[in-house]
């Protein structure tokens, strides 16, 4: 039995099919999600899972090196856009589009994460990174 990193199996999988930039987004609960994209719904009730919460774990064992928001996520919920960007550390790419290109933009993912969420285009997604664990002869 798996007791420590993503125990989710299913977000755990769909993380090791993640290349460098694949894209996966972590949405709110009611996100317009495309049919053709895998999606793993873990939505219990309002707000549970958060988006935040979804992000902290991801944190621990997926590495991201931009994350892709809604530019009415920034107008509208400035500390939650603050948070929300912050949540891979400080090191990580901002690209603010307009909601409308975000669901556009969601039609290539692999994989979307609904939560629970109800924080007005809380939507994040997330291009994967290659770690720092990449060897260089010279940097």
């Amino acid at each position: 039995m798996k007791e420590v990193g993503m125990i989710n199996g299913q977000i755990d999988a769909a993380l090791t099919r993640q290349g460098h930039m694949d894209l996966m987004m972590v949405v709110d609960a009611g996100f317009p999600c495309p049919d053709h994209v895998e999606l793993i719904d873990i939505a219990l009730a309002e707000g549970v899972p958060s988006i935040l919460d979804v992000l902290a774990e991801l944190k621990k064992v997926h590495s991201v090196e931009k994350i892709v928001v809604a530019q009415e996520t920034r107008d509208h919920n400035p500390t939650y856009f603050e948070q929300a960007t912050q949540a891979f550390g400080e090191g990580v790419e901002v690209e603010v589009i307009p909601h409308a290109e975000l669901k556009e933009r969601s039609h290539g993912v692999k994989t979307i994460v609904r939560t629970g969420d109800f924080t007005a285009w809380g939507n994040m997604m997330l291009v994967s990174g290659a770690g720092d664990r990449w060897k260089l002869e010279i940097q």
